[in-house]
């Protein structure tokens, strides 16, 4: 009998772990709290079969059948390290880490069926599948035909919205005032208020597709609507990070969008151009691809791991506001492991880094008609100064002939010496007028006159590089100007070498601290230049020593002086130098319209999955894929940059892209209402809200494409509709509205119009707009807000009204990061980040700004004087007046005897700035 039990005994002992009985009890008390359904701590999931054996995000796979010893999830608990010890609460009773290791050992058996829990699919959700069209019937372009017969016809927005309004118990307001609805629109479609005159005119005719057929011609509409989609790619006039210096030809993509905009490009184009706009003919469209921050060549490390991991965060950003901005979705989140809500892998991330990895941060020529035309223009000016130089360049005393030549001058000076062979040249500052020296530009003539410095190899003592990009490689980059110069590092001092592919004779060198006359210090006033052959040898050719004393006081004589020239040749002189100045300045405009910060492009990186996202930890190459989860678009490595991107593009603006037309949709709708009907507009994920109204939003979206993809064709949807013409709410309401306001509160189902503040811009805007001094100039290099254009502090605000800073507010050059003095209070974004949807504060701060600021002093006084001009003397018409062009109403009889005397009393000017501060004209009515 005892033999037997043994033998029993022995039988049970060598019987395999059963993962039911033994080994899911000890997961479930130990384990799960942790990487359950719940929680997946580093990605790792152990009450699902197909999950545990995947393993988790770090090393992953955790359990390796058969090898117990090798498995990360029997070293985690089993080591003598607290801090990688599992559980963290303690170490597991040594029987049932035994078990776990027989587990393990035996093949880690995990019967099919037996899981408690499933895995959820994570593309079963609303956005990812197609577009849906269904439950009511009608004709889609009802509302385009009525929009241009001027009839209001019953438009399927309504019927969408009545219908989950009736299913909330809750009805449509009465429609607004008609004077309301047009301040509405107008502000909506052009950021700016009606005039009297359009107000009179719409009150007369009451054609609502007409004044919506006029204002989306204007070219104030593209203005306003470019504001919104520069707010989500996060566009700025600065690179951000440590020093944020200027990005001086980044405005020409903001031009770019609002001209798209008001064109009514078609939106699949419009994803395309700013993709792969260098193979569509709209080279500023990809500036789209390189909005975002960047460190720039000095700010980043020598070393290779730092050069490794700057690459890595500049395609990061471009592939997040790719997904973000067409697709609505966090693709980042999935840089260091699998998206943890998404159906977007980390190798989905890196397949989509590789669409994108041959574009790099930087300006290239633009290839516009006017770029082209004024690329001709650009060779023809420098042939002539060319020309000009040459002829003037015999009556600049020649070094060291005992002739005293002209003091150092900022802007420029010349060094004229007996021709000499040279293969290099060297240029020491011995000492400066202050601080470290800065050269803007150095240039080498040979006898010909051409500047060879512009291709030779330069080397420096030291570089500083600030916040005005004084770095080696603009020394000789052709560009003049304190943006695009190089400084020492050492104060007083510092040289600057060029080498030439060949020896070349050469007999001038022209130089100068800021040929754009604005900077003056950091001047050099003492130096010397050498040259050395092909063998070497150094010798000085000019020196600061036989020029005139430098005189710190202002001087009104140029550089170049006519002293000690015979009269006729002085003449001569005169006559070439008024010849050459308005070349020269020609010429730095010439420089500037050219060039625009939009990406360049090379070979593409081989791009690998990242462990954890760190560069130095490489594993399998990726090839360029899209997101698995919504399509199989695959390319080879070998596939050239360009097709990469086109490809891309393609997908993204495909039809059967089930995101791209209801993102973009949902942002037009939130442009109107202030809320999307996803109220996370960049989220479309599974973090991300569910529509109120799906049915409306899928209707939306393929009527969008049914159009061609017009966004103007939408604004016509939704602004003629009945929801947006309805009243807002007032407190001074039935019953039935209170009610109705505790049941949606927020309006998200649309029973009342959601009224809201004026953007910062608006209001910026509009001030200017009613007070007489809105400078309507399109386009072009952006005024300043502040006394310099780049740094990260010590900004200083532009307070004086100047013909150029009264420009709509989107032209304004935007320093990332830095709020604009008065309206910045205002929720304006700073450009750090992506704002798909502006929050809207209050606070004292904004008060203050808007009623004392000198901004809105000097405003209500044109705004006074404005009035005055077109009213008379008489107080009652000058306050009728002002509340027409503010307000686009005539005052009341109690607002008129209130205003009349405040008027007689403390000055007209006192009434305009009390308008500015109302609520009525701060918002959207």
């Amino acid at each position: 009998m005892r033999s037997v039990f043994l033998l029993i005994s022995a039988s049970a002992l060598a019987a395999p772990v059963d993962f039911v009985r033994e080994v899911r009890p000890i997961l479930e008390r130990h384990c799960q709290e942790c990487h359950g359904g719940k929680k997946q701590k580093s990605g790792l999931r152990l009450d699902i079969k197909s999950e545990a054996l995947r393993g988790g995000d770090n090393h992953g796979p955790d359990i390796l059948p058969g090898r117990a010893k090798d498995s990360p999830f029997i070293h985690f608990l089993t080591t003598d390290d607290e801090d990688e010890l599992m559980p963290p609460k303690g170490r597991l009773p040594q029987a049932e880490i035994d078990t776990l290791i027989r587990w393990v050992n035996e093949g880690a058996a995990w019967p099919d069926g037996v899981d408690k829990a499933k895995v959820e699919d994570r593309r079963d959700h609303w956005s990812f599948k197609p577009v849906q069209v269904s439950g009511f019937k009608f004709q889609v372009s009802s509302s385009a035909q009525s929009a241009v017969s001027g009839k209001l016809e019953p438009s399927p927005i309504d019927r969408f919205i009545d219908a989950k309004l009736s299913e909330k118990g809750l009805h449509r307001s009465p429609p607004a005032d008609p004077a309301a609805w047009l301040r509405r629109v107008t502000f909506d479609l052009t950021g700016l208020p009606p005039t009297p005159e359009e107000t009179d005119d719409f009150l007369k005719r009451q054609d609502h597709a007409a004044v919506v057929e006029r204002l989306l011609a204007s070219p104030r509409y593209g203005e306003r609507w470019a504001q919104h989609w520069l707010d989500v790619v996060r566009y700025a006039d600065t690179h951000g990070f440590e020093v944020n210096t200027e990005r001086p030809n980044a405005w020409p993509y903001r031009d770019y969008v609002i001209r798209a905009f008001n064109n009514d490009t078609p939106y699949d184009r419009f994803i395309r151009e700013q993709i792969a706009g260098d193979a569509l003919g709209e080279d500023a469209a990809t500036g789209f691809l390189v909005t975002a921050s960047v460190l720039l060549p000095g700010q980043i490390g020598k070393d290779e791991p730092s050069k490794r991991l700057a690459r890595q965060d500049s395609i990061d950003e471009i592939v997040v506001n790719i997904g973000q901005t067409f697709l609505g979705l966090s693709i980042g989140c999935a840089r260091c492991h699998d998206h943890k809500f998404d159906p977007i892998s980390a190798k989905d991330y890196y397949s989509m880094q590789a669409f994108v990895a041959g574009v790099e941060y930087g300006e290239r020529d633009l290839r516009t008609p006017e770029a082209l035309a004024a690329r001709e223009r650009l060779k023809q000016v420098k042939a002539e100064l060319a020309g000009l130089d040459l002829r003037l360049s015999r009556f600049v005393p020649i070094a060291r002939s005992g002739v005293k030549r002209p003091m150092v001058d900022a802007r420029e000076n010349r060094d004229r010496f007996l021709p000499v062979k040279a293969k290099r040249l060297r240029f020491t500052v011995r000492d400066t007028n202050n601080l470290e020296p800065c050269i803007d530009e150095l240039e080498v003539f040979t006898t010909a006159g051409e500047n060879i410095a512009l291709n030779a190899a330069v080397t420096v003592s030291g570089e500083k590089v600030t916040a005005d990009r004084h770095e080696q490689r603009f020394v000789n980059d052709g560009s003049y100007g304190n943006s695009r110069s190089w400084m020492s590092n050492e104060v007083g001092k510092g040289w600057v070498m060029v080498e030439f592919a060949q020896e070349q004779e050469i007999d001038r060198v022209v130089w100068g601290r800021d040929r754009q006359g604005k900077f003056k210090d950091r001047l050099a006033t003492s130096y010397v230049i050498e040259v050395a052959d092909a063998s070497g040898a150094w010798k000085s050719v000019a020196d600061s020593e036989d020029r005139q004393r430098f005189d710190t006081r202002e001087r009104t004589q140029p550089a170049f002086s006519i002293e000690g020239l015979r009269k006729e040749e002085a003449a001569e002189a005169q006559r070439l130098l008024k010849q050459k100045r308005p070349l020269d300045e020609e010429l730095q405009k010439l420089d500037v319209s050219q060039k625009v910060f939009a990406g360049t492009f090379r070979i593409p990186d081989d791009i690998h999955l990242l462990n954890r996202g760190d560069p130095e930890q490489p594993k399998e190459p990726v090839v360029p894929a899209v997101l698995s989860a919504l399509g199989d678009l695959k390319l080879t490595k070998e596939t050239p940059e360009q097709q990469r991107r086109i490809a891309l593009a393609d997908w993204i603006a495909s039809p059967r892209n089930p995101l791209t037309a209801r993102v973009m949709v949902n942002r037009i709708w939130q442009g109107h209402f202030g809320t999307g009907l996803v109220e996370t507009p960049s989220d479309f994920g599974r973090m991300g809200m569910k529509p109120t109204h799906p049915e409306l939003l899928d209707w939306l979206a393929a009527e969008f494409i049914r159009s061609g993809w017009s966004v103007k064709h939408m604004h016509r949807l939704i602004v003629l509709s009945a929801t947006y013409r309805q009243s807002g709410f007032s407190f001074g309401r039935n019953d039935a509205a209170k009610a109705a306001a505790t049941l949606d509160a927020e309006s998200r189902y649309l029973w009342h119009f959601p009224s809201r503040r004026l953007d910062a811009e608006i209001i910026r805007d509009s001030m200017l707009a009613v007070s007489g001094r809105l400078d309507l100039k399109m386009y072009g290099r952006g005024f300043n807000l502040f006394d310099k254009r780049g740094g990260l502090t010590g900004f200083e605000p532009v307070e004086m009204l100047t013909p150029e800073n009264t420009r709509r507010m989107i032209y304004a050059h935007k320093v990332r990061r830095e709020p604009e003095a008065v309206f910045g209070a205002f929720d304006c974004p700073d450009a750090g980040q992506s704002t798909a949807v502006r929050r809207s504060s209050t606070t004292p701060i904004q008060a203050l700004n808007l009623f004392n600021s000198r901004f809105t002093l000097d405003t209500a006084a044109a705004f006074a004087a404005r009035v005055k001009k077109e009213a008379g003397e008489e107080a009652s018409k000058q306050v009728a007046r002002a509340f027409r062009l503010a307000l686009g109403r005539h005052p009341t009889a109690a607002e008129l005897g209130d205003a009349e005397p405040t008027v007689r009393q403390h000055g007209l000017a006192v009434l305009c700035r009390a308008l500015f501060n109302s609520n009525e004209f701060l918002f959207v009515p």
